[in-house]
């Protein structure tokens, strides 16, 4: 496992497990195997609706809590300063944890106005250690640079679509210049065109490895934060097996290339669902 180290002085894997439109009574099964194979990072939301089963394989896994990372989210219909504190209670009692590792805004909803007050109900957790880090999800550069003007915490993460399809070159640098890392959900493009990409297979031949290991490995290289879901023991176990090659500085090169800006998800900008 390779780890980074979070603004916050805390150091996180840089490859996670991500339970997204998992089940909950799947997602017990789900991140046993995960850990079993060897993920210590686990990420959830509330939305999610999986704490739960992610909270049952926590406490029958033998890994010790300091030795886990895990993320969870605040919903957007429970912004604001109060909501956001009792969500975050619901989520932990879920997980069955006295913190968790990494808590996020899920989204901004510019249109319901209330992130800044929610950042600050973070902050609070923050200061009160039951949040080791905290961060946010789907934040574009203006909302980002609206927290560090008008709270006191720069986020530690922006989670954010990102693929070869979607590289989200301007935010990265931006989240560079200010610390900030940027973690990529829906990394293999939710299963999609990208790993059919011929850029893509031709490195995956070179190596002998699958299309979905080499996007992996260009995330890792690439500086993200990377959280593949899967609920398929063989998948779970190919998308760990990404540490015993490295892509060369032609192959990169030739990945930045495919960029089409083309997105899976909602613009955050436009997103305002509750």
């Amino acid at each position: 496992m390779q780890y980074i180290t979070l603004n916050s002085g805390l150091r996180m894997p840089q490859l996670g497990f991500g339970v997204w439109q998992v089940p909950d009574e799947e997602a017990t099964a789900a991140v046993e195997k995960a850990l079993e194979t060897g993920y210590r990072s686990i990420d959830t939301a509330k939305i999610y609706e999986n704490e739960r089963g992610v909270g049952k394989a926590l406490a029958n896994s033998s890994v010790a809590r300091e030795d886990l990372f895990i993320t969870t989210k605040v919903w957007n219909s429970d912004q604001g300063f109060e909501n956001t504190l009792r969500a975050f209670e619901e989520s932990l009692e879920k997980l069955g944890l006295d913190y968790v590792d990494l808590y996020l805004i899920h989204w901004p909803t510019p249109e319901y106005d209330q992130y800044v007050e929610t950042y600050k109900a973070l902050e609070k957790l923050y200061q009160d250690g039951r949040a080791k880090a905290i961060g946010v999800c789907n934040f574009n550069m203006e909302h980002l640079q609206r927290l560090m003007d008008e709270c006191d915490v720069v986020p530690a993460v922006n989670q954010v679509e990102c693929h070869p399809y979607l590289q989200q070159k301007k935010l990265k640098d931006f989240c560079d210049q200010h610390h900030i890392y940027m973690e990529a959900w829906s990394p293999l493009m939710q299963g999609g065109k990208v790993l059919h990409d011929a850029v893509i297979t031709k490195i995956a031949e070179a190596h002998q490895k699958t299309p979905a290991q080499v996007v992996l490995r260009w995330h890792l290289q690439a500086n993200h934060i990377v959280i593949p879901k899967s609920v398929t023991p063989s998948r779970i176990e190919q998308n760990f097996a990404v540490f015993d090659f490295e892509l060369t500085t032609e192959e990169m090169a030739a990945i930045a290339e495919i960029d089409r800006d083309e997105r899976t998800g909602p613009e955050p900008s436009e997103m305002n669902m509750r």
